[in-house]
């Protein structure tokens, strides 16, 4: 996205805080899909998770006259639904979330291999530690840079880094050397 899209933020941010409903549809439309995505791997359902993401909307803009735009306004909302999330998970179990998730996307993935590959990822996924999950979930899940997953978790950027590290080395124990580069993959991505 970079500096233009940081500008088109920016002005996005000062027509909301002047009362823009069309600015907030925009600014809506432009992250939904990313922070429903992200909710997803953190709920029983698509309902719920879409409850999620709403409400992260919601406190942005309940949030926004206090709102200063110094980085991305994507990581703040990431802030916003990580913290939804984690509020929803202490309802319930983490592995009987991950179960329910793994079993909607059987559901509704295609081809036997593909559905096999991302079974064993989710329950890798499900048997790494929560600090550990989060960072790969960001990373490849939300498609965040580790300086912006060290933004969202508020956290230093060598603490990201080990994490990453420390969770790719689990998941190829946990998934075997054959599917060691599934995790492999952008280790460079700052």
């Amino acid at each position: 996205m970079g500096k233009e899209g940081n500008l088109n933020d920016f002005l996005l941010i000062l027509q909301m805080k002047q009362g823009s409903e069309k600015a907030f549809d925009k600014f809506v439309r432009k992250y939904y899909a990313e922070i429903l995505s992200y909710c997803r791997y953190h709920c029983l359902d698509q309902a719920e998770a879409e409850d999620l993401t709403q409400e992260t909307f919601l406190r942005f803009m309940e949030n926004i006259a206090s709102y200063q735009h110094i980085g991305k306004a994507k990581n703040y909302l990431y802030v916003i639904a990580g913290n939804l999330c984690k509020n929803y998970a202490k309802k319930w179990k983490a592995e009987s979330v991950e179960q329910e998730i793994l079993e909607r996307e059987l559901v509704s993935d295609g081809g036997i291999h593909r559905k096999e590959k991302r079974m064993d990822v989710e329950q890798a996924l499900g048997r790494l530690a929560p600090e550990l999950r989060e960072v790969i979930l960001l990373i490849y899940f939300g498609d965040c840079k580790l300086k912006e997953v060290a933004d969202i978790l508020q956290i230093g950027l060598p603490l990201v880094k080990y994490r990453h590290k420390r969770a790719k080395e689990e998941l190829k124990k946990l998934l075997g050397e054959e599917d060691s580069d599934e995790f492999g993959k952008d280790d460079t991505k700052l």
